[in-house]
């Protein structure tokens, strides 16, 4: 078993710390400087997350991008990997390590969207 790579002691994690960890199944967060694991996710979860990044990008208004397996990161010590997000094109150009929070649409701004639950589901 391959054991993470750790900040010096009394350090936080940091999203730079991100690419020295193995590549060994699990999903690796940071929030505030600590780092949470968890299992990646099962085969139902993925396929219902991959139906509905689908749904919303046939109906995704011009200029924006609906996509999965990138994370959003609002500070160096804190960094998430959404299921689905929904950014905006021009994030992509800039590249990086992570999506910030000004790149991802706002939901208090929604676009029109027709979900069919049995299609997600």
């Amino acid at each position: 078993m391959t054991t993470p790579a750790r900040p010096s002691s009394g350090d936080f994690w940091t999203v730079d710390d991100l690419q020295d960890l193995p590549q060994d199944g699990q999903d690796y967060e940071i929030f505030d400087g600590s780092l949470l694991v968890s299992p990646h996710a099962d085969v139902r979860h993925g396929a219902i997350a991959n139906r509905l990044r689908r749904l919303l990008d046939r109906q995704a208004p011009a200029g924006l991008l609906v996509g999965q397996d990138v994370g959003v990161s609002a500070k160096r010590s804190s960094y998430f990997g959404p299921d689905v997000f929904v950014a905006h094109e021009e994030a992509l150009e800039r590249g990086g390590p992570a999506l910030a929070p000004a790149d991802v649409h706002r939901t208090d701004r929604p676009f029109p969207l027709v979900l069919p639950i049995a299609d997600i589901f």
